[in-house]
Parts: C-alpha cells; structure tokens; sequence
C-alpha cells in the first residue's frame, strides 16, 4: 500500500483538487492533515501518470508525493543546514560581508548543482576570506541569518516521538553549532574554519566535510544509535546532499536545484519544514510545540 500526500502553502490547497485526484486514482478515503494546506490517501499502486499529474500540480504550487504507507515514520533526522535548515549559504553571507558576495555566490550556486568538484570550490571560496576579522562571523550570525520555516516543529516534534536530530554541513561549525542549538538538533557536524590571531587564514581543517562525510554520518550514528539506514528521514538541495538523500530510508529534496530534486522521490518544492512532518503522517495538531 502507498500514500500519496499533496502538501501546499497554507491555504493553497483546494478540497475539490484533492477528491478529483482521489477519485481518479481510485484511492482510498482523503484525511486532511491541516486544513486547506496538507492531505493524504491511500492508494494501492503507483499511477501510471503520477509524473505527468506532479508536475501539473507543481505549477499550481502543490507538492505531490508517493511514497510506501509501511514505516513512514522515522526515527533519525539527518539535515543539512545552508538553504534547508537556514535560508541563507553561510559562505556566501561571510563573502558579502567581505566585499566579495558575487564571486563566491557565483561559486556556491555551480558547486550545489553539482557543477563544480564540491570540496575544489569549498577550498577557493574559503581562501578569498583569507584576512576577514573572526568577529564577523558573529555579525553574520545575527544579521544575515535566518530560519527557514517549520524548523523547529521538525525537530522538536520528531524527537518528542523519540528520534534523534543530527545537522549535519558542508558549511562550518561556527554557524552550525548555533543553528544546531537553536532548533534542538542533538548534535552536529560541519567544517571548521581556521584561524590565527582574529582573523582567517583563508582555509579548512581537513578532512573536508562534504558529500562522502554526510553519508559517513549516516553509516556512523545509525549504528551508534541501532537504528538501520531505512529508519532515516534525510534532507538537503545541494548536490553534496545526494549520498545521504539516497541512503536515508526517505530522502527530500527541499527546495532543492533542478538536478538535485530530479534525482529524489520525494520532493518539497512549495512547502516549509513541517511538509516532513506531513509526510510522516504526522496532523497539524500533532506537531510539538
């Protein structure tokens, strides 16, 4: 058995778009898991045009899903942090602060579409901060970065049911512990930046954290934990993300590049954080506060 789940900013989603899909893909009985914004149903085999009706669906800014109705619920978040997490790249707001946004935007945008070798373009950007004051890292952290949405009811939630939250980042550890503490993550893992007498010295500790170390983070604490890969519910945008995405027993691109999210069956395109609690099955009512 299969659900599907059609998720849409609150208030985008029509009933009547709901029952018509239900009744012609022959499922079972809509349950709406917040009004006008999230609903599921059952259904017993993928439909033939499942594609065809997601993309109809995306450009009416609804998230069409399809996944196994057995062991939805996760007991692991493994979430990355620059543009999923948070809505910025922390690199590129440093950059910005710098003198130098453009450059190294241009950078991060080819590396998380997965034109660019990730940890070649980490090391070039990382070197044109080379002499920034460490103390900006803070100013960033209060200035520039902000949340994305539904965070919170995420984590809080999905560990109030007893999973465990790792964030885990190709960016670094200064944003990341923050970010980690504020949202309730158990634990992190990132890049370090390095420095000497307050400032950077434009480079990374090695080994870099990039796509190889997100999956080694996977292997890692779902053995720590004894959990297996299946009970991971994975979540990134960038290509560094796609080891995880497609180890984690459910992978979602959120607000993911086009060759990113093509590489994913699931997939948030309109919604916020909590559409992963919505694809847990989890109701509005249920969320954490």
């Amino acid at each position: 058995m299969h659900i599907v789940t059609l998720i849409a900013r609150r208030g985008g989603l029509d009933h009547s778009l709901v029952e018509n899909l239900r009744n012609a893909w022959g499922g079972g009985d809509a349950l709406w898991l917040s009004p006008d914004e999230a609903a599921e149903f059952a259904l017993s085999a993928r439909p033939g045009n499942f594609d065809t009706v997601r993309a109809e669906l995306d450009a009416l800014g609804v998230d069409l899903n399809l996944q196994p109705a057995e062991g939805r619920r996760k007991a692991m978040l493994l979430a990355d942090m620059d543009s999923t997490m948070i809505r910025q790249e922390c690199i590129d707001e440093l950059a910005a602060a710098a003198g130098i946004g453009d450059r190294v935007a241009e950078i991060t945008a080819r590396a998380m579409n997965g034109e660019l070798d990730f940890e070649g373009a980490l090391i070039e950007r990382v070197g044109l901060l080379q002499g920034l004051e460490v103390q900006v890292i803070d100013r960033v952290l209060a200035e520039r970065i902000t949340y994305m949405p539904g965070g919170k009811a995420l984590v809080a939630t999905m560990k109030a049911q007893g999973a465990h939250a790792l964030l885990v980042s190709g960016g670094f550890t200064a944003f990341a512990g923050p970010v980690a503490q504020a949202l309730g993550f158990d634990d992190y893992r990132a890049n370090v930046l390095l420095e000497e007498a307050g400032t950077l010295t434009g480079d990374v500790a090695r080994p870099i954290l990039g796509r190889a170390a997100k999956v080694q983070a996977l292997e890692e604490t779902t053995a720590r934990l004894g959990l297996s890969e299946r009970d991971v519910l994975a979540v990134g945008d960038g290509a560094n993300d796609l080891g995880m995405l497609g180890r984690a027993g459910s992978g979602v691109a959120l607000h993911a590049k086009p060759a990113v999210a093509a590489q994913c069956a699931l997939r948030v395109n309109h919604g916020d954080l909590t559409a992963l609690l919505f694809l847990q099955g989890y109701a509005w009512e249920d969320f954490a506060a």
